[in-house]
């Protein structure tokens, strides 16, 4: 887990500099930082695989292109999970529409929702395309990391 004090400090140099995205990567993880609307640092960390396993070929950093997650459901379905531990929420604001919701359409790099953590809000974005059979969480839902969040039938 990354040290919340040099991710500030990251967020910090971020904002002295005018850099609207910093993309960091280690052998032990990945922290990707955007400024979206109205400065509000999005933060995306993963941590790397453990060193002996294999990992996959990538198509460069920031690019966003990675293979999709595995088939986990058993019937063709696709789960994207929560990169972090936070508070789930479905739409951008108490009073807007949710971003998706079972029977939309996605496509790689749709937001999907937002996930709060340390009073920082993260867009999770889709790594597929496809259709949303489930949403397995509600609005407010504490989550953890690796926790499904919605079932996708691909494209």
């Amino acid at each position: 887990m990354i040290d919340i004090r040099k991710l500030k400090e990251l967020v910090r140099l971020m904002v002295e500099n005018e850099l609207s995205e910093l993309d960091l990567r280690d052998q032990e993880e990945t922290v990707t930082i955007k400024r979206g609307h109205a400065d509000q640092p999005v933060v995306h960390y993963a941590p790397q695989p453990m060193a002996h396993t294999p990992q996959p070929a990538s198509g460069g950093a920031g690019t966003g292109t990675s293979a999709p997650p595995p088939d986990t459901s058993g019937d063709g379905l696709i789960a994207i999970e929560s990169p972090m531990v936070g508070t789930f929420y479905s739409a951008p604001t108490p009073d807007s529409d949710p971003f998706i919701v079972a029977g939309s359409s996605l496509s790689p790099g749709s937001t999907v929702c937002l996930v709060e953590a340390m009073k920082v809000f993260n867009e999770i974005k889709a790594e597929i395309g496809g259709t949303v059979e489930r949403v397995l969480v509600n609005n407010g839902d504490s989550v953890e990391f690796g926790q499904k969040l919605f079932l996708v039938k691909p494209a």
